[in-house]
């Protein structure tokens, strides 16, 4: 059987890795979001061949660290990317700050709010054909609320394309797999992309309709 991290475990696995000095954390960032990116291309191919529209929604963790990165080099890549924030840049991780700043240095992160205010569409009239969701993964530990939970119910109920969601859908708990508070608020993603090792969400409780597709990213640890 495969073997299952907490969320307590998979921290301690990467905090051994950067301890060791083997590897920094802003790498591990790096290698996720460039994980994410070839599983999205891997299941879906058709966004190789051409650029195409996203949202990046980032959360106040590493986890939108990661997000910074898959918006980075989907940028790169030539895509048009909307990068959006939920939380306040200047309290976020040092490695998620400085992707942020990379972000930053030549295209707006915009707000959470202004994302609920267009019921989860960057273009009113086109949702993006690609949504992703980096906001919190194995990190949370509460129900989320407004204006987030508006996003989520806008993004699961409406047509928009696919949804991503790194490491693990977020409001969902990493270590039982069910949907925090009583309305059960959690993203429903096509594809789901982890590192290292599955999480027991990933196979748990609501973590089966939650996930859709479920990757395990290679991130060196």
């Amino acid at each position: 059987m495969t073997e299952l991290l907490t969320s307590a475990q998979m921290r301690a696995v990467e905090k051994a890795a950067i301890d060791s000095g083997t590897v920094t954390g802003l790498t591990l960032m790096e290698r996720a979001g460039q994980g994410v990116v070839d599983a999205i291309l891997a299941q879906w191919p058709a966004f190789a061949e051409a650029p195409h529209r996203a949202i990046v929604l980032c959360g106040p963790g590493n986890n939108g660290g990661d997000g910074f990165v898959v918006a980075r080099l989907l940028r790169e890549a030539g895509w048009e990317v909307a990068v959006y924030l939920y939380g306040d840049a200047q309290t976020l991780p040092p490695d998620a700050k400085v992707n942020h700043a990379r972000w930053a240095a030549s295209d707006p992160v915009q707000t959470v709010e202004a994302l609920a205010k267009r019921g989860c569409k960057d273009d009113p009239d086109t949702p993006p054909p690609l949504f992703v969701d980096a906001c919190f993964g194995i990190g949370l530990t509460r129900p989320i609320g407004p204006p987030l939970a508006d996003i989520v119910a806008a993004c699961n109920d409406t047509a928009h394309g696919h949804v991503v969601s790194i490491d693990l859908p977020s409001g969902l708990d990493s270590d039982t797999g069910r949907a925090l508070g009583t309305a059960g608020t959690a993203f429903i993603a096509d594809l789901t992309v982890t590192f290292h090792r599955l999480k027991p969400a990933h196979v748990a409780a609501d973590g089966a309709r939650h996930c859709g597709k479920v990757v395990v990213a290679d991130i060196g640890l």
